[in-house]
């Protein structure tokens, strides 16, 4: 069987992930970015042809399966829609966009090119969220009753300079840090009824145009109550990514950096297994990232496209990230000009 062909548009820090396992599970064919030594340097690793733009790229009708798109947050959607048109599948990094329109958009570009859509939700990959999944989808649990999601990580000011980071290309600190355990929520417990929150700068003012921190309650269609606490301010390096749930049959608290550990379980009918970490979590240099997972999502979308399997995570629940994310974002806005803070779902 031909080996899935890939070509990487993006060549920054995450890119390099990418193209590991796009080598280890298909083949790299090309590598592109606006900046020639990231686009150059790719490139001379694996021995690949290498663009400077978009279109130069999608031009060539290269013999390619999938079209990964690692660039800045507010570039995914017209680069997806792009890859599209040229007739590949794409495989978009976190965010699949920043706004839902963005992402519909996305989603019917797939639909008319008849290509797939996929994108990357690796914290499902984590042991333990794996385990409470499990123990939700086979009733295990019971009704959650409320539960807390803490993210306090450290971004200092080099990683915003000379950088896309905390420009308009960005969207916020919940679409560049902590998408992934947005997605969480809603993958493991459902649909968000209300929204309200409030976010700040204390310490990156000069750095961001969003906040560095904030403080949102969330009512879910269950009925169950939830916050999010997040903050990029922790000194010196990240410290927390934690999820806490209180249910009728089980209290839980996954933790670590990158909920990969159980802090504590007590349960009338469910005890999880306790499991470390086995895989690292990405370098960039002066901080780490989440765990690095991305080794599943490659293995899933080979799967996808060589056996006609499903694909872990669907682009409906990437939108519906997005979602959660805009309103928090609109409800600390409207809170700020005193109006009040809970917003209807975004259509």
């Amino acid at each position: 069987m031909n080996k899935i062909k890939f070509a990487i548009i993006g060549c920054g820090r995450i890119a390099e992930r990418h193209a590991i396992h796009a080598a280890n599970y298909g083949a790299l064919m090309a590598v592109c970015d606006i900046i020639p030594e990231r686009a150059n340097a790719l490139a001379n690793q694996y021995h690949v042809p290498v663009f400077y733009h978009i279109d130069d790229l999608l031009q060539q009708h290269l013999d390619l399966d999938v079209v990964v798109v690692c660039t800045p947050n507010g570039l995914h959607a017209s680069h997806t829609i792009q890859s599209f048109q040229a007739g590949y599948h794409v495989l978009v990094e976190k965010p699949m966009a920043i706004t839902v329109v963005d992402c519909n958009a996305m989603m019917l570009a797939a639909e008319k090119a008849g290509k797939q859509l996929f994108t990357i939700k690796q914290n499902r990959f984590n042991p333990p969220i794996q385990a409470l999944k499990n123990a939700i989808d086979q009733q295990l649990v019971g009704q959650l009753f409320s539960f807390q999601l803490s993210c306090f990580w450290n971004r200092p000011a080099a990683y915003y300079q000379n950088s896309w980071h905390g420009t308009d290309l960005d969207g916020g600190v919940l679409f560049t840090q902590f998408s992934h355990f947005i997605d969480l929520i809603y993958w493991l417990f459902g649909d968000v009824k209300s929204v309200n929150a409030i976010t700040k700068n204390f310490i990156h003012h000069d750095l961001i145009q969003g906040e560095d921190t904030g403080v949102v309650l969330l009512e879910l269609e269950s009925g169950a109550l939830g916050t999010i606490n997040y903050s990029v301010n922790t000194a010196d390096k990240n410290v927390e990514g934690s999820l806490t749930i209180i249910a009728d049959k089980l209290t839980l608290k996954i933790g670590g950096e990158y909920l990969n550990t159980i802090a504590y379980q007590q349960g009338y009918e469910i005890q999880l297994i306790n499991t470390e970490a086995q895989i690292l979590p990405n370098e960039y240099g002066s901080y780490q990232g989440s765990m690095s997972n991305h080794h599943k999502v490659y293995e899933n979308l080979v799967h996808t496209l060589e056996q006609g399997l499903p694909y872990y995570a669907t682009a409906y629940e990437a939108m519906k990230t997005v979602e959660v994310i805009e309103r928090i974002y609109l409800s600390a806005k409207k809170g700020s000009n005193g109006i009040s803070t809970e917003t209807s779902k975004c259509k």
